[in-house]
């Protein structure tokens, strides 16, 4: 007799062990909380980690790098965690992160860090989603909007010790030990999944969409290096730029094709005629460009233009998590009593709010300015998350779990890639503008000196002023960008169905 909430083993008749759902739940939470802490970790560091290697015009990239992967591969993840099983899959993806943490450790310099985030990403891409899958596999409809507040509650944990942990090994020891930390909590996870998840997968023969795969990863790819590089390397009418365009057009249209007609499509495009899908989804794409435009260039305001330590500038980035953990508990509770639309719109309203905050912010506002925009962001961002969650797995069944959880990471994931492109290209574009319009003689990279307080303590007060002012001004743009996007985030939102129709 097979567990109505899915595939995991539960014949009471047979000698099949069991699942230990406390046990699994907590290694699952170990895996999420190692992507966690990575992410906050990284955002801390990456002000010390560029001043250390140089190039700036590259700052970007390190979060390009490691978003694209996780993009491209999250969709393949979810699909072959519903054709093999969520334990090897994760256990994949898990070995790859950790490959990658390692080698990011000892990079010598920003384009060989950029290469190994590649590989950290590759494997990024299955942590999250099968986590997530594997709790609405082992728990009731009814136990999911309480457990998700609990997955939530890891991005809290993340947020006081990953800015407090970056922070001082950057201050005190070095930036190379924030991919290092990763290495336990990894094998911690894995050594739980394969004690306490126990999975009955009906072995058959599949046919994997390889096809699928790489033109996604084409399309992707070639998009994000448009967005990063255009206007700067390559002028928008130029032909390198027009050229990318048309071949990200043409492999996005390929990938259409071959998903309508393979067998088993890594983006089976039926789950996306479900309204609550399609809305979910489509939002998530403009909340995941929003989350990376203040996650990554948040600390860069806080050292760089308010002239705060790295600590301080982690810590600002720590309200966001606080803010999400309790959000998605009290979003937990609002599902059943208000229901999926009303607790969307209360997120999406709490998401413009805080934007307003980052565009309204200047270097005298303070670094408590900063914290209380990031924790209005970070409440918004765990009202709609969870109510997106909840709602996709409650809408399908076990065999598209996997890829319906997927698919909404991947469109967050996307919203960040495409988000650490459009944003790291604007904040580009519009310093070296300021600087030419400005007759100033200083290139984008010279606003390295402002994240290290060594360097930055001998410039002149003009060249300090300067640097600033120009930072200021570029970060303003993207900040603005990071507003229109929380305004259309609460417009999708008021399409989502007031009744999702449960299908598990």
């Amino acid at each position: 007799m097979s567990n109505p909430t899915g595939k995991v083993v539960t014949k009471e008749s047979s000698q099949r062990k069991q699942t230990k759902k406390p046990l699994v739940l907590a290694s699952v939470m170990l895996a999420m909380f190692m992507g966690a802490i990575e992410a906050t970790i990284v955002s801390t560091a990456m002000p010390a980690i560029v001043a250390d290697l140089g190039g700036f015009t590259l700052y970007s990239w390190v979060f390009s790098a490691y978003l694209l992967m996780n993009s491209v591969t999250v969709l393949i993840y979810g699909k072959l965690s519903d054709l093999f099983g969520r334990k090897p899959i994760l256990t994949i993806g898990i070995i790859f992160f950790l490959i990658g943490s390692i080698l990011c450790g000892f990079a010598t310099s920003l384009k060989m860090l950029i290469i190994f985030r590649l590989i950290q990403g590759f494997g990024a891409g299955a942590v999250t989603p099968i986590a997530t899958t594997i709790v609405g596999d082992i728990y009731t409809t009814e136990e999911r909007a309480k457990i998700q507040g609990y997955l939530s509650s890891v991005w809290g944990i993340s947020a006081i010790t990953g800015p407090a942990v970056g922070g001082l090994l950057v201050q005190y020891v070095s930036w190379h030990y924030v991919f290092w930390i990763n290495i336990p909590l990894g094998i911690l996870s894995l050594v739980g999944l394969w004690m306490f998840l126990h999975e009955d997968i009906n072995k058959k023969k599949h046919e994997i969409d390889y096809l699928g795969a790489i033109l996604l990863t084409f399309t992707i790819s070639s998009l994000m290096f448009i967005l990063v590089e255009g206007g700067s390397r390559f002028a928008w009418g130029s032909w390198q730029t027009l050229s990318l365009f048309a071949f990200s057009a043409l492999t996005l249209l390929g990938f259409v094709i071959q998903e309508s007609r393979a067998k088993e499509p890594v983006m089976p495009f039926s789950i996306w005629k479900e309204r609550s899908i399609l809305i979910a989804n489509t939002t998530s794409l403009t909340t995941g460009i929003m989350l990376i435009g203040i996650s990554s260039f948040l600390p860069t305001f806080v050292q760089g233009v308010m002239e705060q330590t790295p600590i301080v500038a982690g810590f600002t980035l720590t309200t966001m998590s606080i803010g999400w953990p309790i959000a998605s508990t009290l979003a937990g509770r609002w599902l059943i009593t208000i229901g999926y639309r009303k607790t969307s719109i209360i997120g999406g309203v709490s998401l413009i709010i805080g934007s307003i905050a980052f565009v309204t912010m200047s270097a005298s506002s303070g670094p408590l300015w900063a914290a209380v925009g990031s924790f209005l962001v970070g409440v918004g961002m765990g009202l709609t998350s969870t109510a997106f969650i909840v709602s996709i797995q409650s809408t399908v069944g076990w065999e598209q779990r996997g890829i319906a959880t997927a698919s909404n990471m991947f469109m967050r994931n996307l919203g960040n890639t495409i988000g650490a492109a459009l944003l790291g290209g604007i904040l580009n574009n519009r310093l070296s503008q300021y600087f030419s319009q400005n007759g100033h003689p200083y290139s984008v990279d010279d606003v390295n000196i402002l994240l290290k307080s060594t360097e930055r303590d001998h410039l002149s007060e003009s060249a300090r002023s300067i640097l600033q002012n120009g930072l200021t001004h570029s970060l303003h743009f993207v900040y603005y960008v990071v507003l229109a996007f929380a305004v259309i985030s609460l417009l999708l939102i008021f399409f989502i169905p007031k009744k999702i129709d449960s299908s598990v």
